[in-house]
């Protein structure tokens, strides 16, 4: 199993470590399932996670932050997007997510934001379009 994970789903798990996001991120670490990135949404994980509202929130400093992303590099398998799909979506910021997915023939894209992908990412690219919770169903056990 495939997922591209947006970044309020890796800022959730940072701030949150007891819930669906923060096992989401350990079974990735763990191998469970591969976990899709590029260049362009791994430096909004960071940009995004070391922003200060997160750090206070996560109570990691920025150096623990950027541990945790390297580790999901390290794990990640790395995909180069060939083609720009661009204009997509009604949010620019989403736009690297869809990318990464298609790139890497994703099964899905993991958000909280549903509706900014609903109508692209599943009827155009055939990408289930989950929230961590579902994906953790999806994993199993």
């Amino acid at each position: 199993m495939k997922f591209a994970i947006d970044t309020n789903v890796v800022a959730s798990g940072l701030r949150s470590p007891a819930g669906a996001s923060a096992l989401l991120l350990r079974l990735a670490v763990n191998e469970a399932f591969t976990l899709l990135i590029s260049v362009p949404l791994v430096l909004e994980y960071e940009s995004v996670c070391c922003r200060p509202k997160h750090l206070s929130a996560s109570g990691l400093s920025e150096r623990e932050v950027r541990v945790v992303i390297d580790t999901l590099c390290e794990v990640g398998k790395e995909v180069n997007p060939h083609f720009l799909w661009r204009p997509q979506l009604r949010d620019p910021n989403d736009e690297m997510i869809l990318e990464t997915a298609v790139a890497g023939r994703a099964d899905g894209i993991v958000t909280f934001n549903l509706g900014h992908f609903k109508g692209v990412a599943d009827q155009k690219f055939g990408l289930e379009l989950m929230k961590p919770v579902d994906a953790l169903k999806r994993i199993g056990p």
